[in-house]
């Protein structure tokens, strides 16, 4: 184990006949050959030791090693006989103390999915001083291990009391490998201080075999992973710990479903504060320009929301009814909401102030009577007209570019009536034709706010359409890489049971290999009913559905709220 951290030193070797390992001890290290992994060191208590007297603490100690590592290093000494393998009988208590599936799920014969999810197994043995022959032929370390993993035939209490162990350990460990390492050193003296000799006081053929060893378990070690293919972070491993000692602890059997799904509900909860955080983070610089116009906020709004969904697919799994999906898109919708008022808002404020301004020296010749005379309407239309084109070409009004100006004209359009009928230099005809003219130009302006207003609510139904597209294309492509890990599940625990009734028909045992010819079978129909996009379209698709039309009608209410608001004013 220290050699696996590139160390001389670390766990205690025990070099007395006290043991020195209590319970499980971790040593995380980063790994020799994949960048941005880390391997995680478990080591455990000897089993069986005397000064316990407890076989059930042993039965959980080895159970929760089988649950956390992706990899299970079993050593013993000497050699790999009867007395070895009847030493490990907790495997064969694996299926009373391990769960795959809830109460509710549960069925029969369920110990037969183990196998896509346990680890793969290695058996060291440690100061191995035989020739490694079988029947006068050199076999290699793995055969040695399958040599002594074969079963016996004939009935009776014995031979299932020697068989099963062996059963269980080809059962739930298909993917097996075998080191077999001679003694370090020579001397007594020198097995007492391991711990300080270095490599050149080492015999060179276990320093070749650890080499091997290590060698082995850096390239074939597979990423640890939960029931469902999500890959264990240094975070989920903490909280899985969690999960199976409370488990242990209240009585209960570890179960894997319910550990994924408290799991998974704790992880997608923190994927939608993370994906959160990354919308609010882009929109608050988008928050700081306001106003700006649709087009660039709805642009950005598509941009970080599409950011914010990334975000959330590579932390959450398991979020098969969109629960957490639906919570993060209701949480930016409603952000993006607020935004579009604030926006407006900020418009109206920088339009009015605009208009404000521009009108200043207006409203000083209208307080001085320069419109009260004869002619006066028509200097006051041409100043008004004037005020108005130059604020049109002001930029970077905002969405309420249009409406305010409406607003504002409408507000001045008893002062324009009021000297449009003082003006003596008008007839009658001609001043109804002038106020027709302004009732006509109000309503102009009044269809350029219908149209600013039809313009931005087209151009956010079109970005939450986009929206939408792209977030089911993300979680389709998400459920795909599920449902592909899940298979190759599958067929790792087929490939293992084609292999073992192969071995079980070679060796004559017809009724075990017809048992796994049902497992085989059912695992295909398994892989059958999952097998297809049909899946996505019929159990996922529902869910999101109602995402389409979420943020339309968010919209639409705050529109009418608008409007409802600017009604009571009036």
């Amino acid at each position: 184990m220290n050699r696996l951290a590139g160390q001389q030193s670390g766990f205690a070797l025990g070099r007395t006949v006290e043991s020195k390992t209590k319970g499980i001890w971790m040593w995380c290290v980063p790994h020799p050959n994949k960048k941005g992994h880390t391997l995680v060191l478990l080591d455990t208590e000897g089993l069986g030791d005397v000064a316990k007297g407890d076989s059930k603490n042993d039965s959980w100690i080895f159970c929760l090693a089988v649950l956390l590592s992706s990899t299970l290093v079993y050593n013993s000494r000497g050699t790999i006989d009867n007395t070895a393998v009847e030493k490990l009988h907790y495997v064969a208590e694996l299926a009373e103390n391990i769960k795959i599936k809830s109460a509710e799920d549960e069925e029969e014969g369920e110990d037969s999915d183990f196998v896509m999810f346990f680890p793969s197994f290695t058996w060291v043995v440690r100061d191995f001083t035989l020739d490694l022959e079988i029947d006068g032929k050199k076999v290699t370390d793995d055969d040695y291990l399958e040599f002594a993993l074969n079963l016996k035939k004939g009935l009776g209490r014995k031979i299932n009391d020697y068989n099963l162990p062996r059963e269980c350990i080809k059962r739930y460990f298909p993917s097996r490998k075998c080191f077999v390492f001679p003694f370090p050193v020579t001397s007594q003296e020198d097995m007492t201080r391991l711990e300080i000799l270095q490599d050149q006081d080492l015999a060179q053929q276990f320093l070749e075999v650890t080499k091997h060893f290590c060698d082995h378990l850096f390239v074939n070690s597979a990423v640890k992973r939960l029931k469902g293919g999500h890959i264990v972070t240094g975070q989920l491993l903490g909280r899985l710990v969690e999960i199976y000692v409370d488990k242990i602890n209240s009585g209960e059997v570890p179960c894997l479903d319910n550990a994924v799904v408290v799991l998974a509900n704790q992880e997608n909860q923190a994927a939608v504060q993370e994906a959160l955080k990354v919308y609010q983070r882009g929109m608050e610089e988008v928050k700081n320009m306001l106003p700006i116009s649709i087009e660039y906020l709805t642009c950005e709004h598509q941009k970080f929301s599409r950011l914010a969904t990334s975000e959330f697919m590579k932390r959450s799994f398991k979020d098969e009814k969109t629960e957490y999906l639906k919570k993060l898109e209701e949480t930016v919708s409603v952000c993006y909401t607020d935004l579009l008022g604030e926006n407006q808002m900020a418009s109206e404020k920088k339009c009015r102030d605009l208009l404000k301004n521009l009108f200043a020296d207006m409203n000083k010749r209208l307080q001085d009577g320069e419109y009260s005379q004869a002619g006066g309407y028509e200097l006051y239309k041409r100043d008004r007209d004037a005020i108005v084109e130059k604020y049109r070409r002001e930029p970077n009004k905002g969405v309420r570019a249009e409406a305010v100006l409406e607003e504002f004209l409408k507000e001045r359009e008893p002062e324009a009536n009021s000297i449009l009928c003082m003006d003596n230099k008008l007839t009658e005809k001609e001043k109804q034709i002038k106020k027709e003219k302004e009732k006509v130009a109000l309503l102009e302006q009044k269809m350029k706010e219908e149209e600013e207003k039809h313009i931005e609510n087209e151009r956010m139904l079109k970005t939450e359409k986009v929206r939408h597209e792209d977030m089911v294309k993300q979680m389709q492509e998400k459920f795909n890489k599920e449902l592909e890990q899940q298979q190759q599940e599958r067929d790792r625990a087929i490939e293992s049971k084609l292999k073992e009734r192969e071995e079980m028909l070679k060796k004559g045992f017809k009724q075990k290999a017809e048992n796994l010819e049902e497992e085989i079978k059912k695992l295909n129909n398994e892989k059958e009913c999952s097998r297809g996009g049909g899946i996505f379209k019929d159990y996922v698709m529902p869910f999101l559905r109602p995402l389409v039309e979420m943020v339309p009608n968010l919209l639409m209410q705050r529109s009418m709220l608008k409007s409802l608001k600017k009604g009571l004013k009036l």
